[in-house]
């Protein structure tokens, strides 16, 4: 194997993507002049092509050219007068191929940067996940092997193995790969299918990829369903990685016994670990989240309340859909009002999820913050536990108004004053409808209450 025919075969497959006058002016004088400690430098014949190519197409050649070399590598682009006239020796292209690239840097890693730990946002429905997730990263291979998250897409599975990955590479100098099974299956058959073909060995190169590692992040493992040789693959991945105590951690989005298309070999290792789930977020933590997500805004103090409350409210199965109602506030006030953000800007952007203007005039947690304001109690104490009368029968009556005033269900109004059995929520609510019917004071307070709703 030499730089020329691996760079031909480079050049072959970026012709195929790029027009020909972009190849020819770009690309056709180009050559690759070694591969040295994870880098790959290339010769170009002026400073513009330099400039072009990483502004331009870096991403492109990353992509291509470490697929055919099953390594990545990072690109520097050289004249031929900033290098000395010697080019390496065979021996060294092929060794660095073979030896493949420390995952030292969150780039090379697969990594997001800007996925960490200290920007997740942690709640009642995440917070088992997190709390497993910082202990492996605390101590890789050493705390729970596997660790399998699970949950419906947008909950923020992918946020914490990021986060994972970017705080052991902080931390130590182990090596990480984050990569989805859709990419594991299409690296195994690219080396299946290319394997000697350019000199050297794919399958090897292939292997020493995913096992050459400290830590191996898997995302979607579901979509491993459908690729029989990958699974097999993956199986004997996962077990030389496993008993060399290296960190195998894998995301899905069902849990493990629902992974029917999977092998029963590969679920029974999932299971050898540690499973956590995660659910979508309660109203609490979409009210966190979004303050949160607005909190480098410049108008973020200037926000009611009530904005925040609402979108938190029509947005409750995950947290891309909180990102993107917050996305489209910002922008139509921006167009519509000046920037200025209101709530009937916010219902006005966020119609199309709601089919009428009043779901959020007679929103639960709209009556709960009103019933607190009114008889001067925490939100907290509302949905607590505490059962004397102050706090009581102020619950009493914001279950009652809630039940008359949105179409909640009993058992769904129980989640919302702190997990409640519906049938205290049933309890309630008569109590206060019987006492209506001979308490004028309290019928005075209803109404006053109504009227502020």
């Amino acid at each position: 194997m030499n730089t020329e025919m691996l760079w031909n075969n480079f050049l072959e497959k970026i012709k195929d993507r790029i027009s020909p006058l972009s190849y020819d002016t770009w690309f056709k004088d180009t050559k690759l002049y070694k591969l040295d400690n994870g880098s790959a430098t290339i010769l170009v014949p002026m400073s513009l092509h330099k400039k072009h190519l990483e502004e331009n197409y870096l991403d492109e050649i990353e992509e291509i050219f470490n697929s055919i070399t099953g390594t990545n590598f990072n690109f520097q682009f050289k004249l031929e007068s900033e290098i000395a006239d010697e080019g390496p020796l065979k021996e060294e292209i092929e060794e660095e191929i073979q030896n493949g690239v420390p995952y030292q840097d969150k780039g090379s890693a697969n990594l997001k940067s800007e996925y960490t730990f200290d920007n997740f946002i942690v709640g009642d429905s995440n917070r088992f996940a997190f709390t497993a997730a910082r202990a492996v990263a605390e101590k890789p291979g050493k705390a729970y092997n596997p660790l399998f998250l699970y949950g419906k897409s947008g909950l923020g599975k992918t946020h914490l193995m990021h986060s994972i990955g970017n705080y052991i590479i902080e931390n130590s100098n182990k090596k990480v790969l984050y990569v989805s099974s859709e990419q594991f299956v299409n690296d195994y058959i690219y080396a299946v299918r290319n394997n000697d073909k350019m000199g050297f060995d794919k399958i090897d190169s292939f292997k020493n990829k995913y096992r050459n590692i400290d830590v191996l992040i898997i995302d979607d493992i579901q979509f491993l369903g459908t690729a029989t040789k990958g699974q097999e693959e993956f199986f004997h991945t996962f077990n030389q990685l496993h008993d060399s105590n290296k960190q195998i951690i894998i995301a899905s989005d069902r849990s493990v016994d629902d992974l029917k298309m999977l092998e029963n070999r590969l679920i029974t290792r999932f299971n050898w670990g540690l499973t956590a789930n995660i659910t979508p977020p309660d109203f609490d933590l979409r009210v966190n989240i979004i303050k949160k997500k607005i909190s480098h805004q410049e108008a973020a103090d200037d926000i009611p309340i009530e904005v925040i409350e609402y979108i938190a409210n029509i947005n409750d199965s995950d947290v891309r859909q909180l990102e993107g109602a917050i996305t489209r506030v910002f922008a139509y006030a921006l167009m519509m009002n000046k920037g200025k953000i209101t709530l009937d800007i916010a219902i006005e952007a966020l119609k199309d999820k709601v089919s009428d203007r009043s779901v959020y005039k007679n929103d639960v947690h709209r009556i709960q913050r009103i019933v607190c304001e009114y008889f001067k109690i925490d939100i907290e104490e509302l949905k607590g536990k505490k059962r004397s009368k102050d706090v009581n029968y102020p619950r009493q009556i914001a279950i009652y108004l809630c039940r008359i005033m949105t179409n909640e269900s009993f058992p769904k109004m129980g989640t919302y004053f702190g997990g409640r059995d519906h049938s205290t929520i049933i309890s309630a609510y008569q109590k206060i409808e019987k006492d209506l019917k001979t308490n004028e004071q309290l019928k005075t307070v209803i109404d006053e209450l109504k009227s502020r709703i």
